[in-house]
């Protein structure tokens, strides 16, 4: 992938062939980072996939070496001054919101993570229903390093994914897992070379998108099925959204400086 997008290019590219939908985060120069428009143009995306009946498929991947490293530091900074406004609810929700169109999705869903996906970045490859990563992907969850509580269902997505052991390790002891750690425990689906991943993804996603009517119904099927049966994922998000909103008053606007607190 790219790593050369103009300054002025969309954050998000899009792409419907063969009935796969593939869209792709366009943000390379800050690691794809998760702004608000960037949510905004993965909800539309997502609003397309539902209404098209000729997609079996959904391919999320990423421009440069980098999947995503989380939401936007300087929408973080902004609604650290005053998580629980209106504006730092809506920007906050606008993001979490794009990841929960991806988790229910009416077909499958795979994402291409090369290089790392760090908190929120996270969260969306773990929305998909397949994660395919290179060995030496690295996955975090990241916001321990930041020094805020986990947001967006984080501790569920996770915990469905990988239980309640590998769920602490990662989320409150902050251990990152490569590619070929995550798919032996059950994180990531499958680890391959990079120039690997297309063809792989392309396998994986044929049948699918051969029969779009039936994938439609198999997946509808699964999430009646499989759940999860526990707390719902937008249970789990609003839990975790006053902890959060009191982890971000606490560090601060001034602490997301790169040059650190008070410059």
């Amino acid at each position: 992938m790219t790593s050369d997008a103009p300054a002025d290019a969309p954050p998000v590219l899009t792409e419907f062939s063969d009935g796969v939908a593939r869209l792709t985060l366009n943000n390379p120069r800050r690691k794809n980072a998760i702004g608000l428009e960037m949510a905004v143009l993965i909800d539309d995306f997502c609003a397309r996939v539902e209404s098209d009946p000729g997609i079996g498929a959904v391919v999320l991947a990423a421009a440069g070496a980098y999947f995503c490293s989380g939401a936007d530091t300087r929408d973080l900074a902004a609604s650290s001054s005053d998580p629980a406004s209106p504006e730092a609810v809506r920007r906050t929700s606008a993001v979490y919101g794009a990841f929960v169109r991806v988790g229910m999705l009416p077909v499958p869903t795979i994402s291409r993570v090369v290089g790392g996906a760090v908190g929120a970045g996270l969260n969306l490859a773990l929305a998909t229903d397949l994660m395919v990563v290179t060995p030496e992907s690295r996955l975090e969850s990241g916001f321990l390093a930041r020094g805020i509580h986990p947001g967006g269902g984080h501790l569920s997505l996770l915990g469905r994914a990988v239980g309640w052991s590998s769920t602490i390790a990662l989320a409150a002891f902050g251990v990152p897992l490569t590619g070929t750690e995550a798919v032996a425990r059950g994180l990531a689906h499958l680890a391959v070379a990079e120039p690997e991943l297309d063809a792989r993804i392309a396998e994986l996603t044929g049948p699918a998108a051969a029969d779009p009517e039936l994938t439609r119904r198999i997946m509808q099927s699964a999430r009646l099925e499989l759940g999860p049966p526990a707390v719902s994922w937008s249970s789990a998000l609003e839990i975790e959204r006053g902890v959060q909103m009191w982890s971000m008053s606490r560090k601060g606007e001034g602490a997301w400086s790169s040059r650190g607190p008070g410059r």
